[in-house]
């Protein structure tokens, strides 16, 4: 499966270059699965149901799950902070500026 989508991407280049920034792009994988090829460099399954299969072998994979997308922080190994954190959005630490 890898490998088809790799394969498709490669052979796709050319039409992404010429596509122009900012479209979804429909395509067919070398087994025959209609893919979208995202602006952000992902790809995702036409077909909801492959799509839903897709994102729950996706999860089982401990590098998909490194910082939830409602926390904050977490460059260059700080903290992260969760909703709900004292320190979360508390802004900035002068006292002239709160």
């Amino acid at each position: 499966m890898k490998r088809s989508v790799g394969m498709l991407l490669a052979l796709c280049a050319p039409v992404l270059a010429s596509a122009g920034e900012g479209s979804v792009i429909e395509a067919t994988t070398a087994t025959g699965e209609h893919v979208q090829l995202l602006p952000d460099g992902r790809w995702k399954f036409v077909d909801a149901s492959r799509q839903a299969e897709a994102k729950r072998i996706a999860d089982t994979y401990p590098e998909n799950h490194l910082r939830p997308e409602a926390a904050q922080g977490g460059w260059f190994g700080t903290r992260m902070l969760m909703p709900g954190d004292k320190d979360y959005n508390r802004g900035s630490l002068n006292p002239k500026m709160r």
